[in-house]
């Protein structure tokens, strides 16, 4: 056996998925962030679809040269304390925004959901922020997402540019990432959210929500249609922050 995929395979964990393909799972990695003025440590994994690659762990590395992943996107999650074990353990599900999250735009809230939500992990002691590369523009992609951004501009919301492109409102799943859910945890979680279609997601799946902790803020002139619109079609749930948007 090959002596530096002995050393990968050990941080190799498959993912068997009653009726699904199976799921790579890696980690734990080392992985500072740096939090307003902190420092935090989290426990970095990543996963990846086995839908076109082997789940015999020595095949799987044989074919990585040859996959050209970065073609594709791969999602990860941050973990953060004893989040296997502790009472009360937050989670986040956050959807991959590539104008909010990596450019800070003001036209959506999800760069402040992001960081926010870490903050909130470390605040409670334990957690994890799913982080799914595949959601952008609910599901979408970067490409269409751009134009659904040039509909919006000329005066259509975010619901009725993706419905005008042909998509549905919100075509993400979760299902992967409520599996590797699983790895870490079978005690009750508390879910980061507004949005009440992740919390049916995860208590359909069998998981067991003890709560929903709504997260509103960076609420402003550039993004107030869209957080009315997610409220008024997409059914979140309306927080304190926002009672200016009625």
């Amino acid at each position: 056996m090959n002596p530096i995929h002995n050393i990968l395979e050990q941080k190799i964990e498959i993912i068997h998925q009653k009726g699904s393909h199976d799921l790579a799972l890696v980690g734990p990695i080392q992985l500072p962030v740096q939090l307003g003025t902190n420092e935090v440590s989290f426990q970095w994994y990543t996963w990846l679809s086995l839908r076109d690659f082997p789940s015999d762990k020595e095949q799987l590395l044989k074919a990585l040269p040859t996959a050209n992943l970065a073609e594709s996107q791969q999602s990860s999650v941050f973990v953060y304390g004893d989040f296997s074990s502790a009472d009360q353990s937050f989670i986040r599900f956050h959807s991959i925004c590539h104008t909010g999250d990596i450019f800070g735009s003001k036209r959506c809230d999800c760069g402040y959901q992001l960081q926010q939500s870490l903050k909130m992990i470390v605040e409670n002691g334990s957690g994890a922020l799913f982080y799914l590369a595949n959601h952008e523009g609910r599901g979408i992609g970067l490409f269409s997402k751009s134009l659904a951004y040039l509909l919006q501009q000329e005066g259509f919301d975010t619901v009725e540019a993706n419905e005008l492109l042909g998509f549905e409102d919100d075509q993400r799943s979760y299902e992967e990432a409520i599996e590797v859910l699983k790895t870490f945890r079978s005690k009750p979680v508390s879910l980061i959210t507004n949005n009440p279609n992740k919390v049916t997601s995860l208590r359909e799946a069998g998981m067991i929500v003890d709560q929903s902790v709504p997260l509103w803020g960076a609420v402003s002139e550039h993004n107030k249609k869209y957080l009315q619109t997610k409220i008024e079609k997409s059914g979140h749930m309306k927080g304190l922050e926002t009672s200016f948007l009625s």
